[in-house]
């Protein structure tokens, strides 16, 4: 009996038979995309390599995974918020506009997520996933010893090589060897993420208010301003940290979708007999098996007549570039349709989380100069105070993304919609507190709307071109990343003007997601 039609109860333990996918590569169905958007030969074997993901189950490979790529996770938000948490101390000392420090940092990550992103489908998920953590960690370390604005910009730009293209990475890698049944981890996992902004906020809440210049003074010498310098000593620290158990201690292994898109059978068959021997679990998946499926989809009408063979290699033969990975994302006028509106939902969401987010605390404390409580003390206390708020969000988020009538688009457009609202309601705070309570419903609903969106667009794109969807979608965020800090050169941030903006673009974007014509609920990645 083969793979596809083992059924789900034979599979593994108990509970794995009666999570929410029934069977597994067991018919035409078990994925999202309709015949002819994908690659028939690459889909017929995408799904015996499903089914024998799900034979191995949800193991000791797959949790290990879920730790080391969370890693990453919270580093990545670590960097992200780090901008907005140094800036007040780093004005004082530097004296330079305040929005061209994040604009520095969002260039970073923009040339990162397109490089990195662009690579994931040429030189496989490895290489990326042990190399970005690595260069956020150095460079980030030695943004610490900055002597002035320009060497602590450039750096943190460099940083950002790093940052945007581990975020994305991180996710891909750990939706390559999870099972379909627990691809709602794939949300959940964001919870590193929250735990990241409260990590961040319970380092830079001491050394911050201890070691920095009183707000608003005419001098500011580095002796009396080391807060932020720890700070990113700290951060750097932490993600060098992170980068050695992932490369000296977890047996990472490359993507076995990659490696049937290259038509490496033999290699991803060894890796998923190596896989299941790290979980203690059997696995009866062959290079046969591949070939079988691969030749019986060959013979089929729709791999005639757009010319697939049983061995086509579906990803790039060698590092050289083509544009082969973005065609295929438009190969239909249903999957373009779902390409195009991620990245618009991206688009908006990059524009106005950086607007907001970027500038977070240095809102918070410039609102509380006006209601008498513009400590650092006060601002990082009430950092952390959001930072606790937000880790429940991707619990919720990955229970829900499960739900009948609700599932992923559900979810991310509710939870976009009430992250809108709450960002209008902060504007009418009349009390530090009042904002503080209004921030607490934006950060609580904004990382439910992360984590979904986080997940859904890599569940969305196949794996053999997952690495350019990603791209594109990064690409577009982090364009309009970069537009924020430009904005916010010509904004007075005061005012409720940003605010206002932010909170109409995203629910804009949770409208535009009830639009997808994909619903990854209840289906495997291919």
């Amino acid at each position: 009996m083969s793979l596809l039609e083992t059924k789900s109860a034979d599979l593994g333990s108990k509970d794995e038979a009666s999570t929410k996918l029934s069977v597994v590569g067991n018919g035409a169905n078990d994925d999202m995309f309709e015949e002819g958007s994908v690659d028939p030969v690459y889909q017929a074997r995408a799904r015996v390599l499903n089914a024998a993901l799900q034979e191995i189950g949800m193991g000791k490979y797959q949790w290990w995974l879920f730790v080391v790529a969370g890693f990453g996770l919270l580093a990545d938000s670590c960097w992200t918020l780090i901008g907005g948490l140094i800036l007040s101390p780093v004005v004082n000392e530097f004296h330079f506009n305040t929005p061209f420090l994040s604009l520095a940092q969002n260039i970073g990550v923009l040339v990162g997520a397109s490089f990195w992103g662009f690579s994931y489908d040429i030189w496989g998920r490895r290489l990326p996933f042990n190399t970005t953590l690595l260069v956020a960690g150095v460079f980030g370390l030695a943004a610490g010893g900055s002597p002035n604005f320009i060497t602590l910009a450039s750096l943190l730009a460099v940083t950002g090589l790093g940052v945007g293209g581990n975020n994305a990475i991180d996710l891909a890698m750990f939706l390559d060897f999870v099972p379909g049944t627990h691809q709602y981890l794939l949300t959940v996992m964001s919870i590193w993420w929250s735990m990241g902004q409260l990590v961040s906020a319970l380092i830079a809440w001491p050394l911050i208010s201890s070691f920095s210049c009183p707000q608003g003074s005419t001098t500011c010498t580095r002796a009396d301003n080391m807060g932020w310098r720890y700070l990113l000593f700290a951060f750097g620290g932490t993600a060098l940290l992170f980068w050695a158990i992932r490369f000296f201690v977890f047996p990472l292994e490359e993507s076995p979708r990659f490696l049937i898109g290259l038509g490496r059978d033999a290699e991803a068959v060894a890796v998923v007999q190596r896989v299941a021997a790290f979980n203690g679990r059997g696995c009866r998946l062959t290079v046969d098996e591949l070939t079988r499926a691969g030749e019986a989809a060959a013979a089929s009408p729709q791999a005639k007549s757009t010319k697939s063979g049983s061995k086509r290699q579906v990803s790039s033969k060698s590092s050289v570039f083509t544009t082969k990975h973005f065609k295929s994302l438009f190969e239909t006028p249903k999957l373009a349709w779902s390409t195009s509106l991620q990245i618009a939902v991206w688009s908006i969401v990059g524009l106005s989380s950086t607007l907001y987010n970027g500038f977070l605390p240095f809102l918070l404390a410039s609102r509380g100069a006006q209601f008498g409580d513009s400590s650092y003390y006060v601002t990082y206390r009430n950092q952390v105070i959001l930072g606790v708020i937000g880790v429940p969000g991707a619990l919720l988020a990955g229970w829900a993304v499960e739900q009948p009538y609700m599932g992923r688009k559900g979810t991310l457009a509710l939870s976009a919609g009430l992250t809108g609202v709450f960002l209008f309601a902060s504007t009418t705070a009349r009390s530090s507190d009042a904002l503080l309570g209004w921030n607490c419903g934006y950060t609580f609903n904004n990382n439910i709307m992360s984590s979904v969106l986080y997940a859904i667009s890599p569940e969305l794109f196949p794996a053999k071109d997952r690495g350019a969807g990603i791209a594109l979608v990064a690409t577009a965020t982090n364009v309009f990343g970069v537009l924020g800090p430009v904005i916010a050169l010509y904004a007075n941030l005061e005012t409720a003007v940003p605010v206002y903006i932010s909170g109409g673009l995203i629910i804009g974007s949770g409208v535009l997601t009830l639009l997808l014509p994909y619903e990854p609920r209840g289906k495997a990645s291919i």
